[in-house]
């Protein structure tokens, strides 16, 4: 039986694909996305605003990866603090299209049958 440290390594390994990622979620997934540069309010997101997210965020950026750094695992919970990085394929800032976009990224999961069904980010994004 699959752990959900390892479902979420998949998780990652599918965004880092830009593989769909429907099959991650549960249907009622919430995600939430607590206030940092790139979404100064935050913004809390079903499934069908996560898809239109993702798809944003593959106009933005190429490359991206997600090195998981600690993680700590209790039944159907998991929390995760991963390094974020990825390829610029807009400018942002003091940075430039191809420069390395860097974050750390707090990430509790909470899973139902196998799938995602709440998901919380604190994202702390490097200077730019």
């Amino acid at each position: 039986m699959m752990t959900n440290l390892e479902r979420a390594r998949n998780y990652f390994a599918a965004i880092e694909a830009r593989a769909d990622l429907t099959p991650y979620f549960d249907a009622d997934v919430v995600q939430r996305e607590f206030p940092n540069r790139l979404v100064p309010s935050g913004a809390t997101r079903d499934l069908k605003a996560l898809e239109e997210a993702s798809e944003r965020g593959r106009r933005a950026v190429n490359g991206e990866r997600y090195e998981i750094v600690n993680a700590v695992e209790q039944a159907e919970r998991l929390a995760l603090e991963v390094i974020w990085t990825a390829t610029l394929l807009v400018p942002l800032g003091s940075l430039a299209v191809g420069a390395t976009l860097r974050a750390h990224f707090g990430v509790f999961m909470r899973y139902r049958d196998g799938l995602i069904v709440a998901q919380h980010n604190y994202d702390c994004f490097d200077p730019f």
